[in-house]
């Protein structure tokens, strides 16, 4: 479907787009001004993503968010973005949301923190190393 608006096929409401990424207001909102920011080129997955097309939504998410906040008069934000149907993904295609936020405006989300046992921090810190190299 991001694909389809990428290419004019299906209307969005535009509020920035480059050679990169496009941004638009979220047609199902969870607030007024919820944008999503996505790759104009297709990948599945953040790490599916070019370094030089990730570095470009980079540079371009703050600035949006100013945007955001100041249009909107909201107080916050959150910035998501899913990967995979396990993580709440529903359209298959790297989108960041750019979430305006109020108190008490009803939004939440769980954050179930949980912590390492004895030696397990320094185990996978060592195996995520390992990939790294």
């Amino acid at each position: 479907m991001f694909c389809k608006i990428v290419a004019g096929e299906i209307p969005s409401s535009k509020v920035f787009e480059d050679d990169y990424c496009l941004a638009f207001l979220d047609i199902g909102p969870l607030a007024p001004g919820h944008l999503l920011v996505i790759p104009k080129t297709h990948a599945d997955r953040l790490w599916d993503l070019a370094g030089q097309t990730a570095s470009a939504i980079g540079a371009q998410l703050p600035r949006l968010a100013r945007a955001v906040m100041a249009a909107t008069g909201a107080a916050g934000c959150n910035i998501l973005q899913n990967n995979g149907q396990v993580s709440g993904q529903v359209v298959e295609h790297v989108h960041f949301h750019i979430i305006p936020r109020r108190a008490e405006d009803g939004l939440g989300y769980r954050w179930p923190a949980g912590s390492y046992g004895e030696g397990e921090m320094g185990s996978m810190q060592q195996k995520i190393q390992d990939v790294l190299q």
